[in-house]
């Protein structure tokens, strides 16, 4: 369970603007409205009380009540991977694909396009039920990350879509894409980037009675990435880092709902437009490997 005060996100975007103000990203006026604008929300009364607990909730339980609106519009992340990972895409030849953690079969649809005998391995039974219904030529398995119902040396491809930030370690998972993966064959992982789960970006869910919940995620870093695949035999091919475009929005507004949870926090940058412009102004949003396993 964790404690989520709307006053810890808003001065965490402060703090995060006076700091690139304070190595000369910004000028004095900007440093001293953001110092003003602290102290004004530590005297608003509005936000004093409205902090929340709210649980961790499990990938398989997360995942089943995220289901029925996973595809819907407002995911934003699919915007940011799609061209990144499609571009990788379009260089590989078709042969075996295999979609780890596919969820309802964005990355497998993609594939199978292209030509590939797709399989997809997911752990929530509500996703893999969609996967199948937009993928049919495609096989979908129940699995699990660390232990794929696939065979040793069986595929050309992994790919893998926002699921890694779910997993405490990373070693494990990546020795497992080593493994089912042919001599030369490659990886393609798409995740949240570290600075944006530092920044709040973990999947929010509603539980039973409209309880705020979070998928469990973990922080890994870059370095922590390239050390589990280069220890498995995986090669770097290449890395990209979208960033989530940042809008030039307008100054605060006089009364701004902080709610409700299923979009918090980031709904609460609108009380502090320019501080979190300032502290998001390009940041990576997510990252994007593509590796390919030696051996050819």
């Amino acid at each position: 369970m964790s404690y989520e005060h709307p006053l810890a996100y808003l001065l965490g975007l402060e703090g995060l603007a006076l700091l690139r103000g304070f190595t000369g990203e910004f000028d004095r006026g900007f440093t001293e409205a953001r110092i003003a604008e602290v102290r004004g929300l530590l005297g608003d009364e509005s936000l004093a009380h409205t902090a929340v607990e709210v649980d961790r909730v499990e990938t398989v339980a997360g995942y089943r009540l995220w289901a029925e609106t996973y595809d819907s519009p407002g995911n934003t992340a699919f915007s940011l991977d799609e061209p990144a990972v499609n571009r990788i895409l379009d260089t590989l030849p078709p042969g075996t694909a295999l979609d780890a953690a596919c969820g309802t079969g964005r990355y497998a649809h993609w594939l199978a396009e292209r030509g590939h005998r797709t399989i997809g391995v997911d752990s929530s039974p509500e996703m893999l039920a969609r996967a199948r219904t937009r993928v049919p030529p495609g096989r979908f398995l129940l699995g699990d990350l660390h232990r794929l119902p696939v065979a040793g040396s069986a595929v050309d491809l992994v790919v893998c879509g926002l699921a890694l930030t779910h997993v405490p370690a990373l070693t494990p998972v990546l020795a497992e894409f080593a493994r089912v993966l042919r001599p030369g064959g490659h990886l393609v992982l798409a995740d949240v980037h570290p600075e944006a789960v530092a920044r709040g970006s973990i999947p929010p869910v509603r539980g039973p009675g409209g309880r705020p919940g979070r998928v469990v995620s973990h922080h890994h870093r870059i370095g922590d990435y390239l050390r589990a695949a280069l220890g498995v035999g995986l090669h770097l091919r290449g890395c990209e880092e979208p960033r989530l475009p940042v809008r030039a929005g307008a100054d605060r507004p006089a009364a701004v709902d902080v709610g409700p949870w299923d979009v918090w926090p980031w709904s609460l940058a609108a009380l502090v437009p320019e501080a979190a412009r300032a502290a998001n102004e390009d940041v990576p949003a997510m990252v994007i490997w593509h590796f390919q396993l030696a051996g050819r």
